[in-house]
């Protein structure tokens, strides 16, 4: 059986560790640390408006995190173009999150796919509920509508190549009061490939329910180690302990 993984994603706006909320950063961190817990892998993004900030300060993080870290390295976030994606790898990522770029040219996931392998191809998406009760995709940080939605855009990305689908709820986002498993199920019922799940989590049990009623590969999270003294290792024994099997060394 394959074990679950637990993941912890970074946000940085201009090279500086941020928390977010809804997808606006929502508090500064002067700070930044790599995660020491037992974590199974790090998802290190960028989100740094157009037009402001500088792009070789997160080129610095990554490559950073590349030297100190001893799991899988997963860096996004203002990705392009296969020169952007190239960068990435060249700087130490072992996966490269894509997102606006792959819905305005999907294509791009194929490129990637050919050149790199679908093991290095992470094809993140930002999903709302709209008052009818169905999911949208949005692109640009959140804050564009694209009429896709998230079930047929996952399946359509796995068909062009993408090795992993990494789907956030953007209304849950720094919310602490657990995923949308309602979206998370939608999306991993859709394909065969992992989906990792995102937004959200603010105890263990959301990672139980992440697992089970969410049905994901990986359960993500990022503000709950900013606000509490419990670490990766416990999360893992709670895990265990409700049956998910989970690697614990």
């Amino acid at each position: 059986m394959l074990r679950k993984r637990l993941v912890t994603v970074l946000t940085f706006n201009d090279g500086v560790l941020f928390r977010t909320k809804e997808f606006q950063p929502d508090y500064r961190y002067t700070l930044n640390f790599v995660d020491a817990w037992a974590v199974d892998e790090i998802v290190v993004l960028d989100v740094t408006r157009p037009g402001t900030g500088d792009r070789e300060n997160f080129y610095g993080v990554v490559e950073l995190f590349s030297e100190r870290c001893f799991v899988p390295l997963s860096a996004g976030g203002g990705v392009r173009n296969i020169e952007d994606f190239r960068r990435l790898l060249n700087l130490g990522a072992d996966k490269v999150v894509i997102n606006t770029a792959a819905l305005e040219r999907p294509e791009f996931i194929s490129e990637a796919a050919a050149l790199y392998g679908a093991q290095c191809v992470v094809v993140s998406m930002d999903a709302k509920k709209k008052e009818r009760g169905d999911y949208e995709v949005y692109s640009h940080f959140g804050a564009r509508p694209t009429g896709q939605s998230p079930a047929g855009w996952a399946k359509r990305a796995e068909e062009l190549g993408a090795g992993e689908i990494f789907v956030t709820a953007i209304d849950r986002d720094g919310s602490l009061e657990g995923y949308d498993n309602e979206l998370n199920r939608l999306v991993s019922e859709a394909v065969k490939i992992p989906v990792l799940v995102c937004g959200g989590a603010g105890n263990w049990q959301h990672f139980v329910d992440g697992f089970v009623q969410g049905k994901a590969a990986a359960v993500c999270t990022a503000c709950i180690y900013h606000f509490t003294d419990t670490s990766i290792r416990s999360a893992k024994k709670y895990l265990a302990t409700a049956g998910i099997p989970v690697r614990t060394a």
